[in-house]
Formats: structure tokens, C-alpha cells, sequence
């Protein structure tokens, strides 16, 4: 990684702050939530997906490769290191998972019954007040846990190059969105407090910013081509496991097949033209 100055650092820190916070856009959007924006919101998160996968395969993956193919002077050794940490990467946001309680996980997506269990008429509203609530906020730390290494993501991406790093965020931001209506929507509904369903769904987005702070401190003094080439090979497995996991299927939820699969195209699209683009500046 070239030199860098304080204002490449202080440009990949607002990006990743950006796609954290979004989360507070879900948080509006829950409140008045309708059918429309969720067929809006399903192209969304596919755009979002189409973005996350197309630039992890051509560029994130390919950087990591090239780091190593540097450090060990083989191309099979580099590409051979390069695919291990992918799979390092979709195991260890998989072990997360994991160990978060499926009625919590973001990366579960409500279905339309499931939300309608949330709306204030439901004849049962006031006996799951109690429970909408502790769900908002155990939903609210699982969001915090998952968007650690998305925060870090964003920045190193960042740092490394504007425009890709600019890509990522705005994937996340995208598929942040949803994670806020997960947070808001049971608080509001037990509380009828908008303004605490909004603080819980922002302050789970700030788990990116902080995310990238620390991960950058741990790694910063062992920066180099390893510690590059281990950090976009592990990017790239997260953001894969993030867009099959949670994207696709919740684009699905919130909308239909051709809703999804014309966002996914069009995110792949949008970036493989951005990223040609970027060579001729």
C-alpha cells in the first residue's frame, strides 16, 4: 500500500461511517413501510449483492493474490494463500452466525408474516410488548457484532482504492438498510417511542466505524504485503458469505425473483463499468 495522507484516512473513515449509519434510513423507512418501498428495498439489497460479489471475485480476491504472489515470488503459492483466507474469511463470519440466536440474527430475514406480528393492531401486541423489546435490542448487538469486520472492509477497501472502497460502502449502506428495520420495527411497536427505535437502529451502525478504528490499530504495524494479502483474502470471504447468506434471500423476502435477480445483474453492471472506468482517470 502506497503512502498515504491524513486525508485518505479521514475519506475511508467517513465512507465507512456512512455505510454504518445507514441503518438510521431503515429505521425512517420501518415507520412507513410500504409495499412499494419494500419491492424498491428487494432491488436494493440485489443491486447490493451484484456489487459484493462481482467485486470481490475480479478485484478484492485479485489483490489479495497479488500481495501474496509479491511476498512468496509464486503465482500458484500467491493464488493458493489468497483462496485459503477466502474460505478463512466465509468460515469465520459463518462461526458468528452461529453463535447469535436465529430469532436475532440479521441475517435471517423476516418473513411477511413474521412482520405482521410486529404491527401494532395485532390483537396480541400488548402481551409481546416485553418480548418485541428484547428482541429489538438483542437484534440491535447482533448487528453490532456483524458489522465489525463490514467496517473494516469498507476502510481498508477504502485506503487502498477510492473508487472501490466507495463501491463497498454503498453496497452496505444498501444492505444496512433492512438491519435497521430489523432493529426499529420490534422497538417501536413495544414502546410506541420512534425516537428510541431510532437511536437503537443508529447506534447498531456504529459498530462499523468502530470496527475499522480497531482493526486498523491491531494491524497497522504489521502493515505489508501479508498483512494486505490476508486482509482482502478474508474482505472478500466475508462479503461473499454476506451476499449469499443474507442478501439474496432477503431481496426474496422483501420482493420477488425478478426483482432480485435485475438488481443483481444491475449492481454487476454498475461496478464492472466503475472499475473500467477508474483505470482511465
Amino acid at each position: 500500500m502506497e503512502t498515504l495522507s491524513l486525508e485518505n484516512y479521514i475519506i475511508a473513515f467517513i465512507l465507512t461511517l456512512f455505510a454504518g449509519l445507514s441503518t438510521s434510513i431503515g429505521a425512517v423507512i420501518a415507520f412507513f413501510s410500504k409495499t412499494k418501498t419494500e419491492k424498491f428495498l428487494s432491488l436494493g439489497l440485489g443491486f447490493s449483492a451484484g456489487v459484493m460479489i462481482y467485486v470481490s471475485f475480479m478485484e478484492i480476491l485479485q489483490k489479495s493474490t497479488e500481495s501474496f504472489t509479491q511476498l512468496v515470488s509464486s503465482e500458484v503459492k500467491g493464488e493458493s494463500l489468497a483462496l485459503f483466507c477466502f474460505f478463512l474469511g466465509i468460515a469465520i463470519i459463518a462461526v458468528i452466525d452461529r453463535l447469535i440466536p436465529k430469532d436475532v440474527n440479521p441475517h435471517e430475514p423476516k418473513s411477511e408474516a413474521q412482520l405482521q406480528e410486529l404491527k401494532p393492531d395485532n390483537k396480541n401486541s400488548v402481551v409481546l410488548n416485553n418480548s418485541l423489546k428484547r428482541t429489538g435490542v438483542f437484534t440491535a448487538l447482533a448487528i453490532g457484532i456483524h458489522n465489525f469486520p463490514e467496517g473494516f472492509a469498507t476502510f481498508i477497501s477504502s485506503l487502498d482504492n477510492l473508487t472501490l472502497g466507495l463501491s463497498i460502502a454503498l453496497a452496505i449502506a444498501i444492505h444496512n438498510i433492512p438491519e435497521g428495520m430489523a432493529v426499529s420495527l420490534p422497538i417501536y411497536h413495544a414502546t410506541g417511542n420512534k425516537k428510541k427505535a431510532f437511536w437503537y437502529a443508529t447506534l447498531s451502525g456504529f459498530a462499523e466505524p468502530i470496527g475499522a478504528i480497531i482493526g486498523f490499530f491491531i494491524l497497522f504495524p504489521f502493515m505489508g504485503e501479508a498483512t494486505l494479502g490476508v486482509t482482502f483474502g478474508l474482505v472478500a470471504g466475508i462479503m461473499i458469505y454476506i451476499s449469499f447468506d443474507e442478501l439474496l434471500p432477503a431481496a426474496r423476502v422483501y420482493g420477488n425473483a425478478h426483482t432480485t435477480i435485475a438488481g443483481l445483474v444491475l449492481g454487476m453492471f454498475v461496478m464492472s463499468i466503475s472499475l473500467i472506468a477508474f483505470k482511465f482517470v
